[in-house]
């Protein structure tokens, strides 16, 4: 009896019945309290649910369920909506054990059926994720959040186009922003919102969704919460991180415990590399804003770290994208400060080269041209001060960050691309394309813009290597370049020389004449190779540079530095041209010595000039052996009576120190060279030329070759001229397959009568060079089978009237006379005579 009344007990038989039976959730449903007669989905779905919450997920039951959903999809979107209304229930009785329940159940679901009509299951999956997100509880959301990653994993067969992920963004974003009390609390509620984004991210990706993901309200809600967990780390303020997805070293522990700003860089390289064209400013704009309004550009270390991420995960196509963007942005901020600026342009000048080998056609000149627009409007903002006014303030950092982004672009380019660079930058320059006439000065914001862009052109002059000095020097780069080298500012056409000493020395000599020595053989130079493309590049311009190096001896405001400059430039055109360029060298040489003889050069320039003079005839005593004897005792006489006019050149001298009148025995002798040099293989005659400079004041760019003096046209020769004793070698001609398939295919007949029209072609063409005119015409004969034909026609009888009026009305063909007779015409004239074969060629 006491076993009966145990077994009865009303606690023991109330668990009973609710383990049994559950009450219909619908109030009109008329099925009773037994779950015998609810439908099957729900009974299953009822007997996963343990009776205490800490046991879990009842895993027997739930393996009957999947086999039940996978059986009967049909019946998928009936479950979801069973386990939602629980899971709405449990929610708000605070049941959170059973909330997890629903969960787990949900997941199992979602990974083991793939059915067609799985959408409908999806969106009350959807809804319960909401309904968890929008919880306060930190436990339900990082569930949410651990449910919808793994559906993000989950490759549906056909999208859903009608389904919104608006909240899910809105929310993820807000969690990245968690400020929760407990430390830990915060970071996993932050961790757990970048991986919910990356889930939205990949599920729109895949699915063909990507429209809705790319519009800008997400994407401004996306990339700032991104950046917001990468600003406040470490990893970006230090040193630069490393520019490849290895990103493993900043984890705290396993896969799941890697930190927030691990985390963001990840979902930013995901996103970043999942983006097209049209879509990267989406992406970008929103990073502009966020380094605005957090003012991340005046100490930029983290926006440099978060743009080369980008530049190195986006696809390599479109990373020009990111330059323009940014190249806009700085062009919007024209009116910031210059630290602001400075920022800018600083990052640009760390990312540009990334994206410099993808550059292709217009968009190389498209950047140029924008970094000198903005190193333009810098100067025309800065109110036309001079030169050295701010260069060392903020302004003045503003341009040399710009100068030194235009050269770790240009660094990057290929060569050809350097060379049309520097020709567009130098054509920008003012003043290229007309010689400051009676030494007129320009305004000083004109001066101060050409100071720039010559800095730029010469940034750029020095990441190019110089092979031909034809491909280097082109025409109308030369003849600008040589225009400005004569400018009335000191400083501009110091910078030209400096251009030029980078693009003439190809072994690195310059280095090692930075002043006037008579020691030459310390210098320890290294000399070029004379070919044939220098030797013909010299012959065409030459003069033109030598002219101008003649006219900045003459300048009456050149500094020490000028005149070392101008030093500099005539031993790297001796030690690379060498031979070719020496008689010309010396003829400057005689005239710079004429210029401060004369006294047009007062104070410390004259005796500048006579140590430069001194110097470079020294080396070219090296080169010439014949010049030894009477350099050496011009330099000994110096020595002894004039050590002032030797190198070394002092900044000043004593006004007792005089460079004009000097005696015979201190300066060099031009006759006595000219005569020595009649003994060598180099042409003396070229000595006594004289240039002039009026010819290139007026000279165009079409023109470029009027500078030249007409001594300096001569016949091309090879470089063995310059080598005694080496006989001369022919030219070989140029086999090629084509001339090999010509000789076996032509027969000896057709090679003979083409090499006779080619003799006759060359004799007429001679004739018409050498010959006077008459003796041309005189070589004109007529035709004489074209005379006696016309003779004999004109014997025949004129045909009558009658058979003339037959002939036109009728169709019958004339006779043998007939026709004959109707050839005949009135007398030929001049104009109707035969052109000579004389003419033809």
């Amino acid at each position: 009896m006491s076993v009966l009344a145990c077994c009865l007990d009303r606690e023991r038989v109330a668990e009973a019945v609710e383990a049994l039976s559950v009450k219909c959730p619908h109030a009109t449903c008329c099925c009773g309290c037994c779950s015998a007669f609810r439908p099957r989905y729900k009974r299953l779905v009822d007997n996963i649910f343990p009776a205490i919450p800490e046991d879990g997920l009842v895993k027997a039951n739930m393996d009957k369920l999947m086999w039940y959903a996978m059986n009967s999809p049909d019946k998928l979107d009936r479950i979801g909506e069973y386990l939602a209304y629980r899971l709405y229930r449990d929610i708000n009785r605070r049941k959170t054990g059973y909330v997890i329940i629903s969960m787990d159940a949900l997941d199992q679901l979602l990974v083991s059926c793939h059915a067609n009509n799985l959408n409908l299951f999806v969106e009350s999956f959807l809804q319960m994720v909401q309904k968890l997100l929008e919880s306060t509880e930190p436990t339900l959301q990082l569930r949410a959040t651990q449910s919808f990653e793994k559906f993000a994993n989950i490759r549906e067969d056909t999208p859903s186009y009608h389904r919104r992920y608006d909240f899910l963004v809105s929310k993820f974003s807000s969690m990245c922003y968690s400020n929760e009390g407990c430390e830990d609390t915060r970071r996993q509620l932050r961790t757990a919102g970048i991986r919910g984004l990356q889930g939205v991210v990949r599920k729109t990706d895949w699915d063909n969704l990507g429209e809705s993901i790319w519009l800008p309200t997400h994407m401004e809600k996306i990339v700032p919460s991104l950046l917001y967990n990468m600003q406040g780390n470490t990893a970006y303020i230090g040193e630069p991180m490393q520019t490849a997805d290895s990103i493993d070293n900043h984890h705290k522990g396993g896969d799941g415990e890697k930190e927030p700003h691990v985390l963001a860089e990840m979902c930013l390289r995901e996103l970043v590399s999942r983006a097209t064209y049209g879509k990267i400013h989406t992406v970008i704009r929103p990073l502009l804003m966020h380094l605005d309004h957090e003012n991340l550009w005046v100490n930029n270390t983290f926006a440099v770290q978060v743009f080369k991420i980008l530049m190195y995960s986006i696809q390599v196509q479109y990373s020009i994208t990111v330059i323009d963007l940014i190249m806009t942005h700085l062009n919007e901020k024209s009116g910031e400060p210059p630290q602001v600026r400075t920022g800018i342009a600083d990052v640009l000048s760390k990312v540009i080269p990334i994206a410099a080998g993808e550059c292709i056609g217009p968009s190389v000149i498209e950047i140029i041209n924008s970094l000198l627009e903005h190193i333009r409007s810098s100067v025309v903002g800065q109110g036309g001060g001079g030169v050295g006014e701010t260069a060392g303030g903020a302004e003045g950092v503003y341009q040399e960050t710009l100068i030194h982004a235009l050269g770790e672009y240009a660094n990057h380019l290929p060569d050809y691309q350097k060379v049309d660079s520097m020709i567009f930058i130098l054509n920008k320059v003012p003043g290229s394309d007309r010689v400051d006439e009676g030494g007129a000065r320009r305004p000083e914001g004109e001066v101060k813009l050409q100071h720039l862009l010559l800095k730029s052109l010469l940034k750029v002059g020095t990441k190019y290597t110089t092979e031909q000095y034809s491909k280097t020097f082109s025409p109308s780069f030369l003849v600008r370049l040589m225009r400005l080298s004569v400018s009335s500012d000191a400083e501009v056409r110091l910078t030209v020389q400096h251009i030029l000493h980078t693009l003439l020395d190809r072994h690195n000599n310059v280095h090692k004449l930075a002043a006037p020595t008579l020691e030459v053989t310390k210098l320890g130079l290294t000399l070029g190779k004379s070919v044939r493309q220098d030797v013909n590049f010299w012959k065409k311009c030459g003069n033109e540079i030598l002219l101008s190096i003649q006219e900045n001896f003459e300048m009456p405001n050149n500094t020490k530095a000028n005149i070392e400059a101008l030093y500099a430039t005539l031993m790297l055109l001796l030690a690379e041209i060498r031979d070719d360029a020496i008689v010309d060298i010396l003829r400057v040489l005689f005239h710079v010595q004429g210029v401060a003889q004369s006294g047009s050069v007062s104070g410390a320039a004259g005796v500048w000039l006579h140590v430069v003079v001194a110097a470079v005839m020294v080396v070219v005593s090296h080169f010439v052996p014949t010049l030894k004897d009477h350099i050496t005792a011009v330099i000994k006489a110096r020595s002894d009576s004039a050590p002032h006019l030797l190198p070394e050149p002092l900044p000043k001298y004593d006004s007792s120190v005089s460079a004009a009148g000097l005696s015979e025995d201190l300066l060099f002798d031009n006759a006595k060279v000219l005569d020595l040099l009649s003994g060598t293989n180099l042409d003396e005659k070229r000595l006594t030329a004289t240039l002039s400079s009026m010819k290139r004041r007026h000279s165009t760019t079409q023109h470029s070759n009027s500078a030249m003096d007409i001594n300096a046209i001569s016949v091309e020769v090879d470089s063995a001229c310059s080598s005694p004793g080496l006989p001369r070698r022919p030219l070989e001609e140029e086999i090629t397959f084509e001339a090999l398939k010509k000789v076996l295919s032509e027969s000896p007949e057709q090679r003979r009568r083409a090499e006779e029209e080619e003799e006759q072609r060359r004799a007429i063409t001679q004739a018409f060079l050498t010959d006077p005119f008459e003796t041309v015409m005189s070589r004109v004969q007529p035709d004489v089978l074209q005379a006696k034909l016309a003779e004999i026609f004109s014997r025949l009888p004129p045909p009558p009237p009658a058979a003339v009026t037959s002939a036109s009305t009728t169709t019958a063909p004339p006779t043998s006379c007939d026709s004959a007779a109707a050839l005949i015409v009135t007398p030929s004239t001049n104009y109707q005579l035969p052109y000579p074969d004389i003419f033809i060629y």
